[in-house]
């Protein structure tokens, strides 16, 4: 090997030398830049979106209804002592509609079941009907509570009907007797008195559908109807003669207002 050819062979081994060491650099910086952007992606915070607010679940509602009070009374019985040309099936009994405001208010258990009590006070004229017709018997007040437990159908959006059963225990008070003399259809065709009148308080079951229309979160309309069974026994005095019975007063409640979901 000549003298120039050495020269060019070590000139040739430093380069490669230099670009060896220059490849490793590279591939040192590039993990040791790696590993940087690691760590500081490590540290960085990770932003997550958020769940939707879970609304709160309040148990109560409150209706404010007008209710119309229709009492059923075809199928009540009288029994005028000693007289049977004045008792069932001759005669019988008619009792005034009404109506009056009611409060009720619910309690849910969970988003569909609830217990709902209604709170309000009628009060209804009774007269004879059949043979005992245009004899005014007297009147009495009904405090009427209700319990009945619902099913509420929530798949609807904003209308939300409901069902439910349930029963109602009414107490009768400030009964007061006609006192009012009045000619009565007969047979016997006389002038009848009432001058004592007692209605026992009574239970009985009741039934129920009805329907929120919800305007927003918190208020809505309401229409319910109710049918209860309710047949007390009641007691009265007509022109002297002991009269006893059972009153088939089985009202249909009809209401409609508001609601208020706390």
């Amino acid at each position: 090997m000549s003298r120039n050819d050495a020269r060019m062979w070590l000139k040739g081994n430093s380069m490669n030398g230099k670009i060896g060491t220059l490849a490793r650099l590279a591939t040192a910086g590039a993990m040791l830049a790696g590993a940087l952007a690691s760590a500081q992606a490590a540290d960085l915070p990770v932003y997550k979106k958020a769940p939707p607010p879970v609304e709160s679940f309040n148990p109560w509602m409150v209706r404010l209804r007008v209710l119309g009070v229709l009492p059923d009374a075809g199928g009540s019985s009288v029994n005028v002592a000693g007289v049977p040309s004045l008792s069932s099936p001759n005669s019988g009994l008619s009792i005034s509609d009404q109506v009056v405001p009611e409060l009720d208010i619910s309690y849910f258990f969970t988003k569909n079941i609830a217990a709902e009590l209604i709170l309000g006070v009628t009060r209804h004229s009774i007269s004879g009907t059949g043979s005992l017709a245009n004899l005014p018997i007297g009147k009495t007040t009904l405090l009427p509570p209700t319990l009945t437990l619902q099913y509420h159908f929530d798949n609807f959006g904003a209308f939300k009907p409901y069902i439910g059963a349930g029963v109602n225990y009414t107490v009768f008070f400030n009964n007061s007797a006609a006192n009012s003399p009045a000619a009565i259809v007969g047979p016997p065709a006389i002038v009848a008195t009432t001058t004592n009148l007692h209605v026992s308080n009574a239970w009985g079951g009741a039934v129920q559908f009805g329907f929120d229309y919800m305007l927003d979160r918190h208020w809505g309309l309401n229409v319910d109807v109710k049918k209860l069974w309710l047949r007390p026994d009641y007691s009265a005095i007509v022109s002297g003669l002991p009269v006893t019975g059972n009153a088939h007063i089985d009202p249909w409640l009809v209401g409609a207002g508001v609601t208020y979901k706390f």
